[in-house]
């Protein structure tokens, strides 16, 4: 019985854990009409933080003796907070959300790579290289290289999120090799992430005109809650959760949520142009993944 509320809980965050990703495609475009994209990522990060450290802090789940670990924490900084959240900020300055959000579909496929190399338990078979190709071909799909300068898509934007994708791919990958078997609470990991993430940016981030964004409500409070609270918070919570739980490579199909989330989003509330193309890329990305997990076993 515990077993399978177990199982329930591991899935209600996995799903809830989606429609948040989701929604930080237009949260983001909203900030970064008014400020940087290193700080729309630094403000993300600190808004996030002090919530989770003041509850690490009064649930006592800090330890003194967790930082002998700090160095994992600082990778996990980096890969999935500081260098994820400024490209998929750039990325999504220079797109559509919808767009954004449709490429970020592209995560499972670079962890499943990133596994394949680290991991060294993934089967490699023609489902598994199928849907490998299959994804990196709805990428391409979306991306449109061969057009001229000057068309629809904004090819840096395309390669900020590929980035931003990649990190976060790796991310996952390392936080079930070297994180998950520290067997900390998943409190204390997003509390230690997000607060060496918050010193990485502080250091590289240029605050001139940060404070524009709070002469307008709408942006301010899609920052302090959409993309702190609940984007940041609340997510590193779900995440280590889910990866605790599930595994790194079944935890990473949480990602097929925020694609569908961030289009419905992106065109039916905002009315955000997308072409059939894109859907049809989307999909594409989707299905790749699908054939993709259903090559592997869970990590």
């Amino acid at each position: 019985m515990m077993t399978l509320m177990h199982r329930h809980a591991s899935y209600i965050a996995f799903g809830l854990l989606g429609v948040i990703w989701g929604s930080n495609f237009i949260f983001m475009k909203w900030a970064a009409d008014w400020i940087t994209p290193s700080q729309v990522a630094l403000l993300r990060v600190m808004f996030g933080f002090m919530p989770i450290l003041l509850v690490g802090l009064l649930t006592r789940s800090l330890r003194w003796a967790h930082l002998r670990h700090a160095h994992h924490f600082i990778v996990m900084a980096l890969l999935a907070t500081a260098i994820y959240y400024f490209a998929f900020a750039k990325g999504t300055a220079l797109l559509l959300s919808s767009l954004a959000g449709m490429l970020s579909g592209a995560i499972p496929l670079f962890t499943f790579v990133a596994a394949l190399a680290f991991l060294r338990s993934e089967p490699v078979n023609v489902r598994s290289i199928g849907g490998t190709l299959l994804g990196f071909m709805g990428i391409l799909l979306i991306a449109r290289p061969w057009q001229s300068a000057g068309a629809d898509i904004n090819l840096p934007g395309v390669l900020y999120m590929l980035l931003g994708s990649l990190s976060v791919g790796l991310s996952f990958v390392y936080a079930r090799k070297f994180v998950s078997p520290l067997g900390l609470p998943a409190l204390a990991l997003a509390t230690y992430q997000t607060g060496f993430a918050l010193a990485l940016l502080l250091w590289v981030t240029e605050l001139k005109d940060i404070e524009r964004l709070f002469a307008h409500p709408g942006p301010t409070l899609a920052m302090v809650v959409g993309l702190g609270l609940l984007g940041t918070g609340v997510a590193y919570i779900l995440y280590y959760f889910i990866v605790n739980r599930l595994g790194a490579i079944v935890a990473s199909g949480v990602t097929y949520i925020p694609p569908v989330v961030a289009l419905l989003i992106g065109v039916v509330l905002i009315g955000e142009p997308v072409q059939g193309l894109d859907i049809i890329a989307m999909l594409v990305i989707l299905t790749g993944v699908g054939l993709l997990q259903s090559g592997r076993k869970p990590a």
